[in-house]
């Protein structure tokens, strides 16, 4: 899928240089996201394969999160490149440039290739029951439309409105901008290590636990599938240090069979506080 999308994007950014059509160039732009988005899922798998080492004790996941937070930054650069370009063709620093068939072939060929993506990933997707493969279905789904906007545009442009050409770029840059902050938003919520999992839907599997008093002090970090989770739970005071061990692991296993996504779980055992517990 990353070659196709490669080949999507370096051949609508190509022909929108040779072209001077800054709607299929924008939309190039668009289709990179795709590509790196399938870079970053490499890199995440690459790394999630990788084991803990002395150095990095939990693991290489967040080398995923720092491409991911590069891949955001690359594309607020492209879409600067794009309001600029679609600022200058407004404002007649730039001559329009002709549309041609050879616009519409190209923008054709390249819904076409995205189509067939898109039916392969859904059914492999739902064959293989993954999410990466059915979300970035989802993606190219998007791309479609945007591709179907900018044919409209160059349409209306051929007819003799060649605003529409810039005007569809905007568009296309409003696009480019969302999975911009969508990618900022997830990669900086994982790097400050915002909450994952709520507590109350933690305290209620641990308070399932026959035996536990109580839990407090619940921190939950990470990526949505890939969590660290420590707490603090309440053993009855003249329970054993053995029995106490050995029922920690019952709570640890029970959290993370309702939660598989949870990695590690650590609990500290302690007596409940002073004062009724319930």
């Amino acid at each position: 899928m990353l070659i196709l999308n490669l080949v999507v994007a370096v051949g609508k950014i190509g022909f929108g240089y040779a072209s001077g059509a800054i709607s299929i160039l924008s939309d190039g732009f668009h289709s990179l996201t795709d590509a790196a988005s399938n870079l970053v899922g490499l890199v995440g798998v690459r790394a999630a394969g990788r084991p803990p080492d002395e150095d990095h004790p939990y693991g290489h996941r967040k080398y995923e999160t720092v491409a991911a937070a590069a891949v955001a930054v690359f594309l607020l650069l492209v879409m600067i490149e794009v309001l600029r370009n679609a600022f200058n063709h407004l404002t007649g620093r730039a001559v329009p440039h002709e549309i041609g068939v050879a616009s519409f072939v190209v923008m054709i060929v390249t819904v076409g290739i995205n189509l067939m993506v898109i039916s392969y990933e859904s059914r492999e997707g739902e064959r293989l029951a993954s999410e990466v493969l059915l979300a970035d279905a989802l993606q190219t789904r998007g791309d479609v439309w945007t591709s179907l906007t900018v044919l409209a545009a160059l349409a209306g442009a051929r007819s003799g409105l060649p605003i529409l050409d810039p005007l569809a770029a905007l568009v296309v840059a409003g696009f480019i901008g969302y999975a911009g902050y969508q990618i900022a938003r997830a990669t900086t919520g994982i790097l400050s290590d915002r909450i994952v999992i709520a507590d109350a839907d933690l305290q209620n599997v641990v308070m399932s636990v026959s035996g536990v008093l109580g839990c407090h002090r619940i921190r939950t970090r990470g990526s949505l599938d890939h969590v660290f989770l420590d707490l603090h739970v309440w053993m009855p005071p003249d329970m054993s240090l053995t029995d106490a061990h050995a029922l920690s692991h019952v709570v640890k296993d029970r959290l993370m069979s309702r939660y598989p996504q949870i990695a590690d779980a650590i609990i500290h055992i302690e007596p409940p506080p002073p004062g009724p517990t319930d």
